[in-house]
């Protein structure tokens, strides 16, 4: 889908939004009202008083943190077009360097958290298989064979993804339709039976719940009551594969099913809670138990493709976050391929195989979908307080008055609070597991914009003019041989004149390097996703490049392409000799040869650092050997490409002086 196709509403994307943005938020009925009943102490536990205010609860949450916050407010902090906390920390940056904090904090939660969403949605899925009397006959309540299945689903769900998903993709939106419309007409069906259950959209019954002495659990119901909005941050993050107005259109749609659904499960639950033989379910589902007996093969398996659906979803979110951050250079670089045809279909092979590692780690140990459940949504109510404060800046700065802003803010931040306190309890159940993979993350975008950090404040800046005579000079020095036509050297960081000492020492220290052309190229990831624009600044010569390239942080970063485009456009100018080749194969060729000069980072000991920075430092250097090099991450795999290593020299340079030793009278030396 383009991305002016992706800003119209149409029937398309409408069904691409259902299939993209609602997978996590649509599988939520399969476990949500399972895990309140028996976080209540099971069906013989809870009465119709009960039913109708966990209903009004999650009708409400839907209302409030999905509807109001999400698809009214948060929907319009878009980023030409792109959603999620990354693209707003791009549009609220100049606020502060601060607001880095917690853009980490919220992307690394989210990206945990969402590890168990496979693991929770799958297992959930399979094990609706125990309400087929064949299936139960044979294998009864046998735990490992759902395991088993479970397990099975997800590898060939991971494998997959290397081959790309944009086929498959397409048929996702009419699925998702279709699984909607099944919770619709399921929970209608139930529902047409006891018309009461409308009493839930009352917000009395909801508070109502959270006070009465048979809600056992208090206020830490809420952190059950949570799962049925844990998709809203993606519904944000998604924004930009399907567009604003088509989440917008589907979304009314989408929560009247899904209500009908709880709607239904209520009404049967009612229904059936007194009944002995039902309180004797172990484990007992609602939403499959609601289903009409005919249809219950044919709900599990449509459970289980929703659920392989909202799965992938999930994981095309995080190749999708964890791109922007790297891109933002919050995360150290890592492969990233495009199997299909689009930049949305991007398959990250490392992230792939932790994730799968992670849910299938999490399946084996959790088991049933119950222990997962605990588990489940902590850490994304970090995510969503975070999105609520940035949500402030970006109002703030948007020309909204600030006691608006922040009045919005405190609404939001005190229900996410909230639902934060309510879910703590959940971090002895599993929940750290999640909390422990977004410390994980966390520490490793702490290293990296540490060490950022570190490096902008103290690293040794030279202004590159001053340095023109003497690569005037090297440039014509007839004595020394060519060392390449054009040489260029990719520069993290150029203000102006000024770039890094250790680029000229290569030209001029290490080996003087003649040749016809220096280039000087330095990429800046815009706050933009889809920018391809660049600079030109050749320094009143014709022998030097300051390059920049603007490149939007959704845009490959394919420097050797750019530079055969902008060295001919540079020619045709005149800005620059044509480079006549005397050995070819190609007839008038006029671009000479290029060597691009990768400089390798080594920290220097001869430098003085806090011990803290010296460890931050070293540890990221130790973590740069072990992601994808910048050969690979500049498109620069198939160009001829030579490492040097230079000493990083950071801060002061340590003062050390020998004293000479005196040799004793009539010793010899």
């Amino acid at each position: 889908m383009s991305k002016a196709t992706r800003q119209k509403v149409s029937v398309a994307g409408l069904l691409v939004a259902m299939g993209v943005v609602y997978g996590d938020i649509g599988t939520s009925p399969l476990y949500v009202m399972k895990a309140i009943v028996q976080g209540n102490g099971g069906l013989d536990k809870i009465d119709p008083t009960f039913i109708i205010g966990t209903v009004s609860l999650i009708f409400w949450t839907l209302t409030l943190l999905t509807t109001i916050k999400y698809v009214l407010i948060a929907l319009r902090a878009d980023n030409h077009g792109e959603g999620g906390i990354f693209s707003l920390y791009t549009l609220v940056r100049k606020g502060g360097k601060f607001l880095i904090i917690p853009a980490m904090i919220g992307g690394a939660a989210l990206l945990a958290d969402g590890v168990l969403t496979p693991a929770v949605t799958v297992t959930t899925a399979i094990e609706g298989l125990r309400g087929i009397p064949a299936f139960y006959a044979k294998f009864g309540n046998d735990q490992n064979v759902i395991v088993i299945i479970t397990l099975i689903i997800l590898l060939v769900l991971f494998s997959l993804q290397r081959f790309g998903t944009e086929a498959v993709g397409k048929a996702f939106g009419p699925v998702m339709f279709l699984w909607f419309t099944f919770l619709g007409v399921m929970g209608l069906i139930n529902f047409a039976g006891d018309l009461s259950v409308i009493r839930a959209l009352n917000p009395y019954y909801a508070i109502r719940l959270l006070f009465s002495p048979e809600n056992k659990l208090g206020i830490l119901i809420l952190g059950n009551i949570f799962l049925a909005t844990t998709g809203a941050e993606a519904l944000y993050s998604d924004m930009g594969h399907v567009g604003k107005g088509n989440i917008r259109v589907s979304w009314p749609y989408v929560k009247v099913c899904l209500m009908l659904n709880y709607f239904g499960q209520a009404a049967w639950l009612i229904k059936h809670y007194q009944n002995p033989s039902v309180q004797a379910i172990e484990d007992l589902n609602p939403f499959f138990r609601m289903l009409p007996g005919g249809l219950m093969v044919f709900g599990v398996a449509f459970a289980t493709v929703a659920a392989v659906i909202a799965s992938q979803a999930l994981l095309s979110g995080s190749f999708t976050l964890v791109s922007e951050a790297i891109k933002l250079k919050l995360l150290p670089r890592l492969k990233i391929q495009y199997p299909g045809k689009s930049i949305g279909q991007m398959y990250i092979p490392v992230i792939n195989m932790i994730i799968w590692v992670a849910c299938s780690l999490i399946v084996i140990t959790f088991r049933t979908s119950s222990h997962m459940e605990a588990a489940y949504g902590l850490s994304i109510t970090v995510t969503m307080l975070m999105t609520t404060f940035l949500l402030f800046f970006y109002l703030a700065q948007s020309g909204q008055p600030k006691i608006f802003a922040f009045v919005i803010a405190l609404f939001f931040g005190v229900i996410e609070a909230i639902f934060f306190l309510s879910s703590v309890a959940k971090f002895f159940h599993g929940g750290y597991v999640a909390v422990g993979m977004a410390l994980v993350i966390l520490f490793f975008m702490i290293i990296w914009e540490w060490g950022n950090i570190i490096q902008e404040n103290v690293a040794v800046d030279i202004n590159l003019r001053e340095y023109l005579p003497q690569l005037n000079v090297l440039h014509k020095d007839s004595t020394l041989p060519v060392y390449q036509t054009n040489v260029v050297f990719l520069v993290p960081k150029m203000d102006g004149d000024m770039i890094g000492r250790q680029f000229i020492y290569s030209i001029l220290d290490k080996r003087p390097k003649r040749a016809n052309v220096y280039w000087f190229v330095n990429v800046v990831v815009t706050d933009e996703p889809f920018t391809k624009e660049f600079e030109v600044d050749m320094m009143d010569t014709d022998f030097v490049v300051k390059l920049k390239l603007y490149l939007g942080f959704r845009v490959n970063q394919e420097v050797n392409v750019y530079i055969r485009q902008i060295i001919h456009d540079l020619m045709k100018q005149g800005r620059l000799k044509k480079q006549y080749q005397k050995y070819s194969i190609t007839p008038g060729r006029e671009v000479g040869d290029f060597q691009f000069i990768l400089i390798k980072e080594a920290l220097s000991n001869n430098t003085e650092l806090s011990k803290w920075d010296r460890q931050i430092m070293q540890a990221k250097l130790f973590i740069k050997k072990y992601t994808m090099s910048p050969e690979s991450w500049f498109g620069l795999e198939y160009s001829d490409v030579k490492y040097e290593t230079v000493p990083l020299t950071i801060g002061k340079i340590k003062k050390t002086r020998l004293v000479e030793r005196k040799p004793n009278v009539g010793e010899k030396f």
